[in-house]
């Protein structure tokens, strides 16, 4: 994924508010990258570029090479779909449905067969340590439990980048700690990871963290 010269303005009455100001960006396959800056310094802006969810003013968002503005409607939702898995803040987990049906769902949506969905959520489910868990519907999970179903679930399709948007915003410190703990795991394993926060401590799971004010970056480390 890159950006270049990434612009996104918004119109305010008489006057022109810039998200995002002149955007440049790298970001390698298997990274892991924290973004951090206050609120309302276009992080989430800049995440939803990423995922393919909105378009830059002026500039380009690449990705694999390819300018995300030059696809068709049917080629970003199958991106969405397929290559991008997305993790939240609250989870957004359907109530009704138990964990492993949650995790499932995104499967179904994309048509996977039958047998590859079984066997798929119950790796997942293994693989952040609910296997006890999958027929508990997500009142009955705490809510770290809740956002291990959630990785899980963005997991399901085989993305090949995770975008996560202050995943440990609602959870206490140990709860948090077991989240980035997966994610960590991920990334040794090669999955690429962009993750917005404002917590110096979960940046710190990150191999490269980008400073974010008033729609610049204006530091790394």
């Amino acid at each position: 994924m890159e950006m270049q010269d990434v612009w996104k303005i918004y119109r305010m009455g008489d006057f022109d508010v810039p998200a995002l100001a002149g955007i440049d960006l790298v970001i390698k396959k298997s990274e892991f990258v924290a973004i951090t800056g206050p609120s309302g310094c276009g992080k989430s802006t800049m995440l939803n570029m990423i995922g393919c969810l909105d378009m830059p003013t002026r500039g380009k968002v690449l990705l694999e090479g390819r300018n995300i503005s030059e696809f068709k409607s049917d080629e970003l939702a199958r991106i969405r779909g397929k290559k991008i898995g997305f993790i939240f803040q609250t989870f957004n987990l359907y109530p009704t449905l138990t964990a492993i049906a949650n995790i499932q769902l995104p499967m179904r949506i994309h048509e996977f067969p039958e047998v590859e969905i079984e066997n798929t959520s119950r790796k997942l489910l293994e693989m952040v340590g609910l296997s006890e868990r999958g027929n508990h519907f997500p009142a009955q999970l705490s809510g770290g439990q809740q956002q291990r179903v959630a990785v899980a679930r963005a997991l399901s399709t085989g993305p090949s980048i995770l975008l996560a948007d202050e995943p440990t915003g609602n959870l206490d410190t140990k709860s948090g700690g077991e989240v980035m703990d997966v994610f960590k795991r991920l990334n040794t394993e090669g999955l690429t990871i962009v993750m917005i926060t404002h917590d110096p401590k979960i940046a710190g799971y990150a191999g490269r963290v980008v400073k974010m004010l008033d729609g610049k970056i204006v530091g790394e480390t």
